[in-house]
């Protein structure tokens, strides 16, 4: 993307002919990867060219020209916002803030991308719209719910796409699929018409192949709407990723917060997670292990995202259409939309504290971003309620406790399995501390080449 922007701003390539050859090619991978909802294709090719003109003229902006796409969870003018669900939509009047952002620093909007039913659950399949499937191995999901980014980013669709992370939605797709994810600070793009979205468990994110491109549209997208209950203060991601990092002290961390459920972390993943901790050790930080003190902070989870649901099955037009998952965790969110709601998010300020003490000692965290290897299509299909929760928190229960706090996490690749699926990490920080964990991130990517690899290449890894 930081490619496509520079070579516009010197007229080397066109606007349009950049759209049409995402246009082309979400055309030949739809039938397979089903990454889009919504592909604006006449829409796109005129903000193309109304691009080049601006360029012509001498106009100069971070995105002008560039193809990118959004999760159908944002509100794009003259499309619907189904958020993965079924039914008849009416189109939106306005821009969400963020792709409003986007437009002023001149993206084209190719089109809207597949998301799980209110962005529930780490795969993305629907009855309403049908499976979205992983570049790297099409029997495989790209993660959830902010799959269709995922998908149509690693098969090279567009560059980059913003996605939404209530529970590891932008990170575990990341990982799943070889790609940087990052979960910023609670606020940084903001979630308008949404004053904050799911209680405060969800923030939009980005999905890029680069650090550097992830830091190009973090920084394009943020910035707060008037009326957003959460305004950070300002950073520069990109000038960030330009700096080398000091030594760091990293805490190493296989620990997961508590579930009462059942879960175990793959050998596969431990190892990738292992080696990516020994370079960090030979770029000459300081790796010790050492596990946060999450303590009962599950408790505080359920009310908001059950609540959250709830408010969006409310605005569905036809809820008889949703999945009976969705209504069992709608049923749920009424029962703890109450107490139990004002409790959970009272008691934030001291989950923080609690939490955030390693960073009196430590600045960065480092988990797995998944227990597991991607899923296969149709894991958690025809499961009733409670077992699909057991199985997702079983896949993820690494990513949801960053949710709760607000703070920043950034996924980057950790290699491949033995069959070639792609494994992520988590570089994770205090508050407003994606510069430093961007910039970590970056030192990495000077060393692994992640972006050189792509699904059907060899992905033997680095």
């Amino acid at each position: 993307m930081t490619d496509m922007a520079t070579a516009l701003a010197e007229g080397t390539v066109s606007s349009r002919r950049l759209t049409e050859e995402s246009l082309r090619r979400i055309d030949g991978a739809q039938p397979t990867l089903n990454a889009f909802r919504v592909v604006r294709a006449e829409a796109a090719l005129a903000e193309a060219d109304a691009a080049d003109r601006r360029l012509a003229a001498g106009e100069r902006l971070p995105l002008l020209g560039v193809p990118l796409a959004v999760k159908d969870d944002m509100d794009v003018a003259g499309e619907s916002t189904a958020f993965g669900c079924a039914g008849t939509f009416v189109p939106k009047t306005a821009d969400s803030e963020a792709v409003r952002r986007l437009r002023a620093a001149g993206a084209v909007i190719v089109g809207k991308t597949h998301t799980a039913e209110l962005g529930q659950w780490p795969f993305t399949e629907s009855e309403a719209f049908g499976n979205t499937r992983n570049p790297w191995n099409p029997d495989h999901t790209p993660g959830g719910s902010s799959g269709g980014s995922a998908a149509a980013v690693a098969a090279g669709l567009v560059p980059a796409a913003l996605g939404s992370d209530g529970a590891g939605s932008v990170r575990i797709p990341a990982a799943w699929t070889h790609l940087i994810g990052v979960k910023p600070q609670r606020g940084r793009i903001s979630t308008w018409p949404e004053p904050e979205s799911f209680h405060g468990l969800t923030v939009n994110g980005v999905l890029a192949r680069t650090v550097g491109d992830a830091a190009l549209l973090l920084d394009a997208a943020s910035g707060p709407h008037p009326d957003d209950l959460h305004r950070p203060a300002r950073i520069s991601a990109v000038e960030a990723t330009r700096r080398t990092p000091r030594r760091l002290r990293i805490a190493l961390s296989f620990a997961m917060p508590f579930t009462a459920t059942a879960k175990s972390l793959d050998p596969e993943v431990r190892s990738s997670v292992e080696r990516l901790a020994g370079l960090l050790e030979s770029l000459g930080h300081e790796v010790v292990p050492e596990d946060p003190r999450y303590g009962p902070i599950g408790l505080t989870f359920v009310p908001r995202a059950t609540s959250g649901v709830r408010d969006w099955v409310s605005r569905v037009p036809d809820p008889r259409l949703l999945d009976p998952r969705t209504h069992e965790t709608a049923r749920t969110g009424r029962l703890l939309g109450g107490m139990p709601l004002r409790v959970s998010r009272r008691a934030e300020a001291g989950l923080r504290w609690r939490v955030g003490e390693v960073f009196g000692r430590f600045d960065v965290v480092l988990t797995p971003t998944t227990a597991t290897p991607p899923l296969r299509i149709g894991a958690l299909a025809g499961l009733g309620s409670l077992a699909t929760d057991r199985a997702m928190i079983a896949a993820c229960p690494y990513a949801w406790t960053w949710n709760v706090l607000g703070w920043p996490g950034v996924n980057v690749p950790a290699g491949f399995t033995a069959s070639g699926l792609p494994l992520g990490a988590q570089l994770l920080g205090p508050a407003d501390s994606e510069p430093l964990l961007l910039g970590l991130a970056a030192q990495l990517e000077a060393e692994e080449g992640w972006s050189g690899i792509w699904p059907g290449a060899s992905a033997a890894g680095p």
